[in-house]
């Protein structure tokens, strides 16, 4: 096991890396602030998710949170909302989207390795988009998820107006987003928003990472892209994906090793590759 300290060079660091073998696991680390994010976890975040991409031997990832929270979304120390000159500017979030938000969005949602959110406490505002970028979501019992924004005049953001009706259907988005009431972890893996509860997050999301790592790399993550890319398709454009990533999947070390095992009757030893 490997670890590594990100965003700042204090003893506490804002982002935690750290190796299990194939697995990487990525702490958000403000327990006092909830793991609301600031400009500067932002940066540290990338820059993990970019030596994640970078690194082979990394075949899977694991995000969660520290404390009692997963992640609260914006911290909103970062906006001056000072009475005076520029107020409007100031209090913009429209520049921390473009530059923070939405690059880690697209940095988790692209990633090379297959994602599990280990959500350990609440996920509120941006930190629910934050959670629904990764393939599968674990959740505690006590854990929730709020989009809150139509609280303070504002609408879901870092993708979450997309991930939501994607997993919800529009009503049971609509409700969330307009009304920022509270979804339980039941409730929301019963509506098909997160794939499982577990008493240990954590422990359950290692685990599935685990079994994730030990799959062909390629596959599941031509999956997740075929699978997301569906439902703004026709059935022939569908048919038509799945033949050329399946011919480039053929050309694929895990896919020969995969009917290899099979046909010997053994367990196949994928790489990956």
């Amino acid at each position: 096991m490997t670890e590594t300290d990100a965003g700042t060079d204090r003893a506490e660091p804002e982002v935690r890396y750290e190796t299990r073998g194939p697995v990487a696991v990525v702490t958000l680390n403000r327990p006092q602030a909830l793991n609301s994010f600031t400009r500067r976890m932002h940066a540290a975040l990338q820059d993990i998710l970019a030596r994640i991409e970078a690194d082979r031997s990394v075949r899977a990832l694991v995000l969660t949170g520290a404390g009692r929270g997963f992640c609260a979304g914006l911290d909103l120390s970062e906006l001056d909302f000072t009475p005076g000159p520029d107020l409007w500017e100031r209090v913009n979030p429209g520049p921390l989207l473009e530059q923070c938000f939405n690059p880690t969005a697209r940095a988790l949602m692209q990633l090379r390795v297959p994602t599990v959110a280990a959500v350990n406490g609440v996920a509120a505002g941006a930190g629910v988009s934050l959670a629904l970028t990764c393939d599968l979501v674990v959740a505690a019992p006590s854990a929730s998820f709020v989009q809150a924004f139509s609280k303070i005049g504002l609408i879901p953001d870092a993708g979450g107006s997309w991930l939501t009706v994607e997993r919800l259907g529009l009503a049971r988005a609509l409700g969330l987003a307009m009304l920022g009431d509270r979804l339980p972890a039941t409730q929301a893996r019963d509506w098909g928003l997160i794939w499982d509860v577990a008493d240990d997050p954590l422990a359950a999301a290692l685990a599935l990472a685990e079994r994730l790592a030990a799959m062909p790399t390629q596959a599941l993550v031509a999956t997740r892209a075929l699978l997301r890319a569906a439902p703004q398709r026709s059935f022939e454009a569908q048919l038509q994906a799945e033949c050329e990533l399946q011919s480039a999947l053929g050309r694929t070390h895990d896919y020969v090793e995969g009917v290899t095992a099979f046909l010997q009757k053994r367990p196949a030893r994928f790489t990956g590759e």
